[in-house]
Formats: C-alpha cells, sequence, structure tokens
C-alpha cells in the first residue's frame, strides 16, 4: 500500500519532479542512486567484476545482489510508510540506495566500496540539500531580537518554529510552515522561526533539544506576549518528543488555526482580540447568597403572624 501511495504521489507531482534535477544536489543523488546497476551493466566495465551467476556472465546481478536490492526495496517502503511529503519519498531512496551501493561495492570489490564511500562522505560535505526560497510571511529571529519582538505587543500570538538547516525533517517541514503562514498571517496572528543551530542560546531559553536523538525537531510553540500557551511536539520526562506528525492538517487542528485566525483579524479591523482558551483559566467565580431569597422566605412567615 505504502509503494501504491509513493507512486500515486510521484506521478501526481511529476511535472515538478523533473525541475529538481537541475539542481546539482538531486542530480548527484541520482547518479550515486543508480551507480551500481550502471557499472554491473555497462560493458567494458563489468567483464572486471566478479560475479556468482552459473553461467558466469558478470554483466548481469547474481542471486546475492537481488537479494540485497530487494531487501532495499522492503526497507524503503517500510520508511516510507511515514514519509508525508514527495520530498521525504525520495530522501528516503535515495538515502537507502546510497546504503545498498556501499553494501554492493564492497562485497564486489574492496577498493570500489572504499571509492564509492569516499564519494560519499564528500558528497555529503559539499553538497547540501537545497533550501526552501519560495513565498513566505515569516520572520527570521535571531537569540537577541526574539524576546523583545514576543514581548513588544502582548495581543498578538506568535507561531514560533524552532528548526536547524541540518535537520531533513526540517527541511521538509520548511514549505508546510511557509503556505501556513501564507494562509493564516494578519496583525493579530504571526509566523516566526529561529534556526537553534546557529542561536544555541534561544533553543536552551526556551527548552528545545537540538539532539537528534531526541527528535524534538522541528518544534512548533504558541507564545503571546513571551508567554509559552503549547508547543508541538510535546516532550516526555526523558526529554523526548513524543510522537507527531508535523503535517498541516495536523497543525491546523492542534493549534486550532482557523478559530484563532477570525478572532485574531479583529486587530486588524482596530479591536482587541480576545485572549486564546488556553489562557482563559479563570476559576468559576463563588455563588454568594441573594438577600431577595431571604426576604421572600420571611415573608410568608410575617403573613401567618398577621
Amino acid at each position: 500500500m505504502s509503494l501504491i501511495r509513493g507512486l500515486v504521489s510521484t506521478l501526481y507531482c511529476l511535472p515538478k519532479v523533473y525541475k529538481w534535477f537541475y539542481r546539482p544536489y538531486y542530480l548527484l543523488s541520482l547518479l550515486m542512486t543508480v551507480a551500481f546497476p550502471i557499472v554491473r551493466s555497462c560493458p567494458g566495465l563489468c567483464e572486471y567484476l566478479p560475479s556468482q551467476r552459473e553461467d558466469s556472465n558478470s554483466c548481469a546481478f547474481d542471486w546475492r545482489e537481488v537479494e540485497i536490492l530487494m531487501f532495499l526495496s522492503a526497507i524503503v517502503m517500510m520508511k516510507n510508510r511515514r514519509a508525508i511529503t514527495l520530498e521525504q519519498h525520495i530522501g528516503n531512496i535515495f538515502l537507502f540506495s546510497k546504503v545498498a551501493n556501499v553494501v554492493l561495492f564492497f562485497r564486489v570489490d574492496l577498493r570500489l566500496g572504499l571509492l564509492y564511500l569516499m564519494l560519499c562522505v564528500v558528497f555529503l560535505i559539499t553538497c547540501k540539500p537545497p533550501i526552501y526560497m519560495g513565498p513566505e510571511f515569516i520572520k527570521y529571529f535571531s537569540d537577541s531580537t526574539i524576546d523583545e519582538e514576543l514581548r513588544r505587543d502582548g495581543r498578538v500570538t506568535w507561531i514560533v518554529e524552532f528548526y536547524a538547516n541540518w535537520s531533513p525533517e526540517c527541511q521538509t517541514f520548511a514549505p508546510i510552515f511557509a503556505d501556513l503562514s501564507l494562509k493564516y498571517d494578519c496583525l493579530g496572528l504571526k509566523f516566526g522561526k529561529v534556526d537553534i543551530g546557529q542561536y544555541a542560546a534561544a533553543a536552551e531559553r526556551y527548552k528545545v533539544n537540538p539532539s537528534p536523538l531526541c527528535k524534538q525537531l522541528p518544534s512548533l510553540l504558541l507564545l503571546q506576549g513571551g508567554r509559552e500557551l503549547m508547543r508541538r511536539p510535546l516532550v516526555d520526562m526523558k526529554g523526548r518528543a513524543v510522537g507527531w506528525n508535523c503535517t498541516e492538517e495536523n497543525i491546523i487542528r492542534e493549534f486550532n488555526l482557523n478559530e484563532m485566525f477570525q478572532r485574531c483579524k479583529k486587530f486588524s479591523k482596530g479591536e482587541k482580540p480576545e485572549e486564546p482558551k488556553t489562557l482563559l483559566q479563570e476559576a468559576p467565580e463563588e455563588e454568594q447568597p441573594h438577600e431577595d431569597e431571604d426576604e421572600e422566605e420571611e415573608e410568608p412567615e410575617s403573613k401567618k403572624d398577621k
């Protein structure tokens, strides 16, 4: 089922997929993904590779290589079950295909394995995934400006994303957060981002752990007047994030963005917006005895006395 969903999403987004391969990152990733099949089937190269086939055809996959490729397909399908966007699907294919290529090259020849592994390291250092550069209504904070901006106007509600450029999850989430800012930004509701890879002090103040083991990135915080109202994902007692998918539907539902947007639009019209429901936790007023009830109870007694 996950394979079918991946194929459908790929075909649906095919018009924009071919544009990715104009970028060096995706083009080189594609070449490294198919490196072993090209070497194994290329005339002039495959003759020098060992093979365990009974017909001694060194230009075709042997049974062990087919087994490794089948195992790779199973892993990719399992990982893509949790993939949300097309970028995540393709990223998983690139990642695990490179791992399978390392195993296949080392199995054929130690020198080829070392050469391919060296190319992977150079690619990882020199080629970074392209950063989202589309339209957005997002303000970028530093550790020295975030507190001042959030406390400037207590009527404004902020949704702030804590991210890191090295995190694949943050890179995948960038267009989703930008799209939300285009739909819901108004004078009473603002969107912001903090790069905690560059501003670690801000991450420490707002208790966001940048460690990959904690899986807290990206973290979304709902803030008003410098006070935190809620965050996603939640964090357990061990400092690890509770499982939560950063999809557009989940964010709209969890943060109640539709209702918040309607409430914060009043600020655009010059009215003071209501505070979010998370702040309205006032204790119920105590009921006071009504003097009228006491007078009503005394009236029948006075009539009897008469």
